[in-house]
């Protein structure tokens, strides 16, 4: 792990997100029913396997389930499926984007297929923004 990077996470403390609290059940639901793609994703992200960062699954934030949430990095990723293509589906990720944007977020959108066919690809790109956002981050304190 690079010192800077090191260094980084023994100062910050994880910040907790507002978030509707009747959303705890349905988002324990969700890590029981997840997709395949959730679930491919997931072992690539747990057990802290990228740059030594915790990755939460199907968090709650605001008045949304979250697929993936990195505190450290204020990063979401989320796997979309098909109903994300459609007009309504667009206009309602475009709407969220910019709600968990405001509290400083940065959204990665990855369709559901492009995780079960490229996952090596997908998980380097996540590894770089994380590392790009975690610079940023700590050149700010």
């Amino acid at each position: 792990m690079p010192r800077f990077l090191k260094e980084y996470l023994e100062t910050k403390s994880v910040v907790m997100r507002p978030y509707n609290k009747n959303l705890k059940l349905p988002s324990r639901d969700s890590r029981n029913n997840m997709t395949d793609a959730e679930q491919m994703l997931w072992q690539r992200l747990r057990r802290k396997q990228i740059l030594g960062l915790q990755f939460y699954r199907q968090k709650p934030i605001l008045n949304f389930i979250v697929d993936f949430y990195c505190p450290a990095a204020n990063l979401v990723i989320e796997c979309d499926g098909s109903q994300h293509y459609t007009i309504d589906g667009l206009a309602a990720d475009r709407a969220r984007d910019q709600a968990l944007g405001q509290l400083g977020l940065n959204v990665l959108r990855f369709d559901n297929r492009q995780i079960l066919t490229e996952i090596d690809a997908m998980v380097e790109q996540i590894y770089w923004i994380a590392k790009q956002r975690l610079e940023s981050l700590s050149c700010e304190t």
